[in-house]
C-alpha cells in the first residue's frame, strides 16, 4: 500500500508500506476512503517535535472494513466506519466512564494517511454508520475521528450551558468545531476569536454569533466589552501554546471553567490569577469513543455539517502540498483521498 511516512521538519513523502494484516482476533483491516492532515501533525512538520526516525503519519479516518480477526462480534466487514484517533477497548473502567483516552488497553495507530489501516480493538473502537454514506456525507463523518469530538470536548469540558456566553480560542478546524460544538449545546452567544476572513466565515456558520480579530489584552478587553465587563461563562481553549491559554483564562468570568484541548507547548498556568477568581481548566485529549454515537447521528440527520473545515482536497499522493498549504495558512484543513 501507498502511506504517508515523515522524515523530519518540512520533509514529507509517500511511500510503498507493508499492507497491514490481522495480528490479534480483535483486529479489524480497514480501506481507508478518507484521511487527513492534523494541525498535531505540523508540530513535527514545523520542528518542534522533531521525529528522531521516519514515522508514519496520521491518526483520522474512515472507510471500509476489509477483513476482521475472529474475535470481532460488533463489526464486519463491508461496513462503513469511523473510529477515534486512538484505539480503546470501551468496556474497561476508564471507558465504562467516559474517558477511552485512560483505556487500560489504549493502542496508537501504525499511520492513518495510507490505503490500509489495521485497527486494534476493533469492537470498542469503531462504529459503524446506518448505512453505505453518500458522498457528501464523508467530510463530516471523517472530522468525527478527531477533530469534531475534540471541539465538543472542549465544550463539554468547558461546560458550555444552554443560554450562557462561550468564547472559543484558536479558529484552526478544532477551534471551528468548538464553536459548532457550543452551539449545538444551547449557547445563546458564540464568540469566535479568529483574524482570517475564512475561517470567520465558517465559524458564523457553524453558529458563532460575534467575531473578534484582536489577541492578547486587546482580545480580553474587546470580550469584557461585549459581555458587559462580565467575560464569558465558558472559554474553550484550542489551540495549545501559552498565550492561547493565558488569553483563554483572562476571558472568563469568575467561577467559569476553560475547557482545553489544544496539545500543550510551552504552557504555564498562571494559578495565582485563576485562584483569586476561582477560575478553573479542564480537559485534555478528546474522549472520542464517548460521543461517536452522538456526534455520528448528528452528522447522519444532517444537524451539523463539520466537514466544511474541509478546504482543501488532495489525493494520497500530494500529501505533502496538504502540510504546506496548512502550514502557510493556505488552508484550514486538507483532506486525503487514498
Amino acid at each position: 500500500m501507498r502511506g504517508v511516512i515523515m522524515y523530519g521538519p518540512g520533509d514529507v513523502r509517500v511511500e510503498d508500506r507493508p499492507d497491514p494484516t490481522i495480528q490479534q482476533p480483535t483486529d479489524a483491516i480497514v480501506r481507508l476512503t478518507a484521511t487527513c492532515v492534523c494541525g498535531s501533525d505540523l508540530w513535527g512538520y514545523r520542528g518542534i517535535n522533531d521525529p528522531t526516525d521516519p514515522q508514519p503519519m496520521g491518526h483520522e479516518y474512515c472507510g471500509v472494513v476489509e477483513a476482521v480477526g475472529e474475535d470481532v462480534r460488533d463489526i464486519s466487514v463491508g461496513d462503513f466506519v469511523v473510529g477515534g484517533f486512538y484505539a480503546s477497548c470501551n468496556a474497561c473502567a476508564h471507558c465504562r466512564a467516559g474517558f477511552p483516552n485512560g483505556c487500560v488497553q489504549h493502542q496508537w495507530y501504525d499511520g492513518c494517511q495510507a490505503e490500509l489501516l489495521r485497527v486494534p480493538l476493533a469492537d470498542g473502537t469503531l462504529v459503524a454508520t446506518p448505512g453505505q454514506p453518500d458522498e457528501a456525507l464523508v467530510p463530516s463523518l471523517l472530522t468525527l475521528s478527531d477533530v469534531m469530538a475534540t471541539g465538543w470536548h472542549a465544550a463539554v469540558m468547558a461546560g458550555v450551558r444552554p443560554g450562557g456566553t462561550a468564547v472559543v480560542v484558536g479558529d484552526g478546524a478544532v477551534g471551528l468545531c468548538g464553536v459548532l460544538a457550543a452551539s449545538q449545546l444551547g449557547a445563546d452567544r458564540v464568540i469566535a476569536m479568529s483574524r482570517h476572513a475564512s475561517r470567520q466565515e465558517v465559524a458564523r456558520r457553524f453558529g458563532a454569533t460575534d467575531i473578534v480579530e484582536e489577541r492578547g489584552d486587546e482580545g480580553v478587553a474587546r470580550i469584557r466589552e461585549l459581555t458587559a465587563g462580565v467575560g464569558a461563562d465558558a472559554v474553550l481553549e484550542c489551540v495549545g501554546t501559552g498565550d492561547a491559554m493565558n488569553q483563554a483564562i483572562a476571558c472568563a468570568r469568575p467561577g467559569a471553567m476553560v475547557g482545553f484541548v489544544g496539545v500543550p507547548h510551552g504552557v504555564e498556568l498562571p494559578i495565582g490569577r485563576m485562584f483569586s477568581r476561582n477560575v478553573g481548566v479542564r480537559g485534555g485529549m478528546a474522549t472520542v469513543r464517548t460521543y461517536l454515537p452522538d456526534l455520528m447521528e448528528r452528522v447522519w440527520s444532517g444537524r451539523i455539517n463539520p466537514g466544511l473545515v474541509f478546504d482543501l482536497t488532495l489525493g494520497l499522493e500530494d500529501a505533502a502540498e496538504g502540510y504546506r498549504a496548512m502550514d502557510e495558512r493556505r488552508a484550514i484543513k486538507a483532506l486525503l483521498r487514498p
